[in-house]
């Protein structure tokens, strides 16, 4: 059952994600966004990760898709189709992208070291022996806020540069 269940949520997140960025209405893009992070939601709680299940359907299919359609709304871009920006040059790049990220995250994968080692845990269950160590949210914590929180930072300037360029390009030019 738990594994019906996994591959039903994984294709469901892939699924919308996909629709996300191919839709070209801006409401039912943040809808397929929210169908995406429920997924995500119900994947942690197949990983027992309560609390992260928690914060994703809480903060972000809560309060930021919130914000997201009220922004949407507020533009007037509810009914818009947004005009297709797609070129050969743009298909290109991003499939050149796609074809690193994905070579990238398989060369790390396979040469990687194991990251719970690094954190106090055993050989033999490491994520048990992290989890009663520090408890669920400290064994988040720690490596977020320790190890990686260079990315996290550049993450969340991402995020702002994101903002910002969303309201640049949704600005109205005047008369």
């Amino acid at each position: 059952m738990t594994e019906f269940l996994f591959f039903l949520l994984s294709a469901a997140a892939l699924l919308s994600a996909v629709f996300v960025v191919v839709s070209r209405k801006p409401v039912a893009s943040v809808m397929f966004l929210i169908v995406t992070l429920f997924s995500l939601a119900g994947l942690f709680v197949l990983l027992e990760a309560h609390f992260l299940a928690a914060v994703q359907v809480i903060v972000y299919a809560g309060a930021i898709m919130v914000l997201f359609l009220f922004v949407v709304m507020l533009l007037n871009l509810g009914h818009v189709e947004l005009p297709d920006f797609r070129s050969a040059m743009a298909r290109l790049l991003a499939g050149a992208f796609g074809i690193a990220l994905a070579a990238f995250t398989a060369w790390t994968l396979l040469n990687g070291s194991d990251p719970l080692t690094a954190y106090g845990a055993s050989a033999a269950d490491p994520i048990q022996s992290v989890l009663k160590a520090r408890g669920a949210i400290g064994a988040l914590a720690v490596p977020l806020f320790r190890t990686y929180l260079v990315p996290f930072e550049v993450t969340s300037l991402l995020l702002l540069v994101a903002i910002i360029g969303s309201v640049v390009l949704a600005r109205k030019e005047a008369p």
